[in-house]
């Protein structure tokens, strides 16, 4: 989203700045499997210094440093080198229904709800879809939550069929939170963008209605899109106004990737696969890295205060 102690934000492990990116990238474009290896391995060789002789404040301390150095090992495993992109301007929103849940110790419920990205097209096995990488994340933050991400993706859809859906896969469920990735098969099939933003509006305004916190996911950046350079950013700006009138959150998946592109000098096929659309294994885990940092951000913004008036939810924390 006494809980502060979980809501303090989620440390990245700085892998790139220790390497090159190149290689980091290489070495993770053929799947990206860190979250593979057993939580053992994460564990240090050396697991506590013989403390016998020391007074007690002195062996706490040499535990606790220890404990620290295991979570930070741990997280190298579940997380990819990913750098937060400069300069793009994120908003997930102020997430009150999440907050308000996670502060009272009850169960969150989350509804990925999209096409083939969300429902993890190129990812090399389920774990690792967006969905299951935000949800292992948010679960590492807040340990003692009970959080569930569906993931109510279906490839090939856009608004549409996504509309005739929503009622039953989403409204239905009484999600705390729903995450809605729409408009990059708007853009492939040349649908009409006025009919598709009274679709959008229409599903986000009966998504709160129901009481959920909304953030909408913009198309991606890869070359079956970008060859649409006009309907691509009449898409990114539409959801962009629907999320201003709305007062909902926004994640800039469009601007994200172009990021790791043009600014962080990636390769498009070391996060994008062959058909030049979907992501793979490395591009849905910063995805939801990113994602999932923002979200406990943003949670964390509202526990302690920083959050803006009930009636205009949207927190911009870059």
């Amino acid at each position: 989203m006494a809980a502060l102690a979980l809501l303090a934000p989620l440390s990245v492990v700085p892998l790139c700045a220790q390497t090159g990116q190149a290689d980091q990238h290489a070495a993770l474009s053929s799947g990206a499997k860190t979250e593979a290896v057993r939580p053992d391995a994460a564990k240090p060789a050396v697991i506590a210094a013989d403390t016998s002789d020391q007074q007690p404040g002195v062996a706490a301390k040499a535990l606790d440093k220890v404990k620290q150095v295991a979570k930070s090992a741990s997280d190298i495993f579940h997380r990819v080198p990913c750098h937060q992109p400069t300069g793009v301007p994120n908003s997930t929103g102020s997430l009150p229904h999440v907050a308000a849940k996670l502060a009272a110790g009850k169960p969150v419920i989350i509804i990925a709800f999209g096409s083939s990205s969300t429902q993890g097209y190129g990812s090399s096995a389920p774990e690792f879809t967006y969905p299951n990488r935000l949800a292992g994340q948010l679960r590492r933050q807040y340990p003692s939550a009970d959080i569930t991400v569906l993931n109510r993706g279906k490839g090939g859809e856009d608004a549409p069929e996504m509309m005739r859906r929503l009622q039953t896969e989403v409204i239905d469920v009484h999600p705390d939170m729903v995450i809605w990735q729409v408009g990059t098969n708007a853009v492939l099939r040349n649908l009409d963008p006025t009919e598709t933003a009274k679709q959008v509006e229409d599903g986000v305004a009966r998504i709160q209605a129901d009481g959920a916190d909304v953030v909408l996911v913009d198309p991606q950046y890869s070359p079956r899109v970008t060859e649409r350079p006009e309907s691509a950013r009449g898409m990114v700006k539409l959801l962009g106004r629907i999320a201003a009138l709305r007062h909902v959150g926004i994640f800039p998946r469009f601007e994200v990737m172009r990021d790791w592109h043009e600014k962080q000098a990636i390769p498009i096929d070391d996060f994008v696969i062959a058909d030049g659309l979907h992501m793979n294994d490395w591009g849905y885990a910063c995805f939801a890295q990113l994602l999932g940092d923002d979200i406990i951000r943003s949670v964390g913004a509202i526990k302690i205060g920083v959050n803006v008036p009930a009636d205009v939810r949207t927190y911009r924390p870059m």
